[in-house]
C-alpha cells in the first residue's frame, strides 16, 4: 500500500506544481500588460506636457504669434 500512496502523492505534487506555474504565468502576463499600459500613459503625458509648455512659452513671450511676410 505504501507504493500506491507514494504514486498518488507524486501525482498530486505534479498537478499542484502545474497549477502553481499556470497561476504564476497569468500573474506575470498581467504585470507585463500593466507595465506596458503605464509606459503608454507616461509617453502620452510627456507629449501633452511638451505641447502645453510650448504654447505657454509662446503666450508669455509673444513669439510665434505672427508671421512677417514682408521680410
Amino acid at each position: 500500500m505504501d507504493l500506491v500512496n507514494a504514486a498518488v502523492g507524486l501525482k498530486q505534487a505534479q498537478v499542484t506544481s502545474q497549477i502553481q506555474y499556470a497561476v504564476a504565468r497569468k500573474l506575470l502576463d498581467s504585470q507585463q500588460m500593466q507595465g506596458a499600459a503605464a509606459v503608454k500613459l507616461i509617453d502620452a503625458a510627456s507629449k501633452i506636457g511638451t505641447n502645453a509648455s510650448d504654447e505657454l512659452a509662446a503666450a508669455a513671450t509673444g513669439l510665434g504669434s505672427s508671421v512677417d511676410t514682408y521680410g
